[in-house]
């Protein structure tokens, strides 16, 4: 498989925002799970609005995928970014976020959120 060469100055930035220890979390869960906003809401000790920023910058470089159902937006990690396998390989060096992801599951509050 041929590995992505990533100019130094686009490495530096998207390590930079994954240097960030809630958008680091929010990839790795997005890692096993899409989520909403109102999802990370059950992870994160923060406003909707906080959480939302620090999506809108992933996004913004590229790292996630956004897709619109009803009235709620999930969010996935972008497979087709160029930090894709850089991503990937961070993610294996931390641990999973599968507690989280329960925290998630149990509230079911995708069914009660306004996204």
């Amino acid at each position: 498989m041929n590995k992505t060469i990533i100019e130094i100055d686009k490495a530096a930035e998207g390590l930079k925002l994954l240097g960030d220890k809630t958008r680091l979390t929010m990839a790795a869960i997005l890692k096993q799970r899409e989520c909403c906003v109102c999802e990370f809401l059950e992870v994160f000790t923060m406003s909707q609005p906080s959480i939302s920023q620090h999506l809108r910058k992933l996004k913004n470089a590229g790292l996630l995928n956004e897709e619109k159902r009803g009235q709620w937006v999930y969010y996935s990690l972008n497979p087709k970014s160029e930090f894709f396998e850089l991503i990937d390989e961070l993610l294996k060096h931390i641990p999973d976020q599968t507690e989280q992801i329960k925290k998630i599951n149990a509230s079911k509050v995708t069914a009660r959120c306004d996204c």
